[in-house]
């Protein structure tokens, strides 16, 4: 394998389980799970040492990052949430 992919594919490796991990009720599940399936399809191919290219690569992340980044807009604030209700008391 080389050297030059083996920081990607471990970053690829723990995008994917933080894919996973999101919520059903995100709009965004759904299209995590269509580049989880593309980051596994990476992943198997690397091990099976055919490795993407690292532009593939590259662009998976970004991806999975971008994914990620508008998912977690979705979490409501605790804080922000509690202060609202006190505001109405």
């Amino acid at each position: 394998m080389d050297n030059d992919l083996s920081p990607r594919l471990t970053l690829l490796r723990m995008l994917t389980a933080r894919l996973e991990r999101l919520s059903v009720d995100s709009i965004w599940a759904r299209r995590a799970s269509g580049l989880r399936g593309s980051l596994i399809k990476a992943l198997d191919a690397a091990d099976g040492g055919n490795p993407p290219e690292a532009a593939h690569l590259d662009m998976l992340i970004e991806r999975s990052f971008e994914i990620l980044a508008k998912s977690a807009r979705e979490i409501p604030d605790p804080e922000k949430q509690l202060w609202r209700s006190i505001k109405k008391i």
